[in-house]
This record gives structure tokens, sequence and C-alpha cells, in this order.
């Protein structure tokens, strides 16, 4: 019964082992050839840092793929350069990079079909916020007309 287990067992984990495969052989490869290398033209350089400040890491999401060290991001790297080297805009560059990699991976999404909610939720909660903070002041208000008044010394005679 025992080996029986542990035959069941490797028979599942097996399968599970294998999906790192594909993953780790991504990180063996070389690196992009603009992933490191900076541009020779410092005006095209400084606009692929600028694009690049602006962009996602899809790897890390908490960097833009300028601070990023991850292979996905130098691969994002060598793209912004390479194009940016043949000529195309900065802003063509980031609307190819938004359709291959959806809009998370810009920092300024835009609003569309699929964003409008970034955008209205928060002001509908602020909003929601205001009219309880005001609904509470104006109760604290009428509440406490009458009560918080020293009494005149007609009152008191």
């Amino acid at each position: 019964m025992r080996a029986l287990s542990i035959a069941l067992l490797a028979a599942v984990l097996a399968p599970l082992a294998m999906l790192g495969v594909p993953l780790t052989a991504q990180d063996s490869l070389p690196p992009a050839p603009y992933a490191y290398t900076q541009l020779e033209d410092p005006a095209l350089e400084a606009q692929a840092v600028e694009l690049m400040a602006t962009l996602r890491c899809l790897t890390c999401q908490s960097q833009n793929i300028h601070d990023s060290d991850a292979p996905m991001a130098g691969d994002m790297r060598h793209q912004v350069r390479s194009r940016l080297a043949a000529g195309e805009e900065p802003e063509a560059i980031r609307q190819w990079l938004i359709v291959r990699y959806g809009d998370y991976v810009s920092y300024q999404p835009e609003v569309s079909s699929t964003t409008w909610p970034l955008f209205l939720v928060p002001a509908i909660i602020f909003g929601f916020g205001l009219l309880l903070l005001f609904r509470r002041l104006g109760r604290k208000r009428s509440d406490g007309e009458g009560t918080d008044r020293a009494p005149t010394s007609e009152e008191s005679a």
C-alpha cells in the first residue's frame, strides 16, 4: 500500500515539476543586444529612458522597465531602443507595447472600455465619503444647537 501511495504521489508531482522547465529555459538565453547597451545618440537614448520610465515591468510589476533587472524588462528595453533607432516615435512604440502586453504595461493608462472603472470608481468612493462627512457634520450641528451655550440671566430668573 505504501509503495502505491509513493508511486501515485510521484505520478502527480512529476508533471508539476516539468512546468518550471520552460521558465528556467528563458533565463538561460543571452540578453537582447539593446537590453543593457545604450544608444549612441544621446537624444534618442534620452527619449528611450523617458519612455521606459513610463512602462511597467511585467515580471516585477512594481518597477519600470528602465530600473528592472528581469529578463522580460531587458527584452522590452531592447524593443524600445531598437524601434527608436529605426525611427519610430515614442508614442507609437508605447501603443505597440500596449497592444502586445495589454493596458497594464503602461503607468499612464488611457480611458477605454476596459479601464474606465479605474477612473470612475475612486471618484464615486470619494463622493460617497464627502456625502457621509457632510451628513455627519450637519447632524452634529443641528443636535448640539441648544445644549452648548450657557443660560442667560433672563433664562435663569
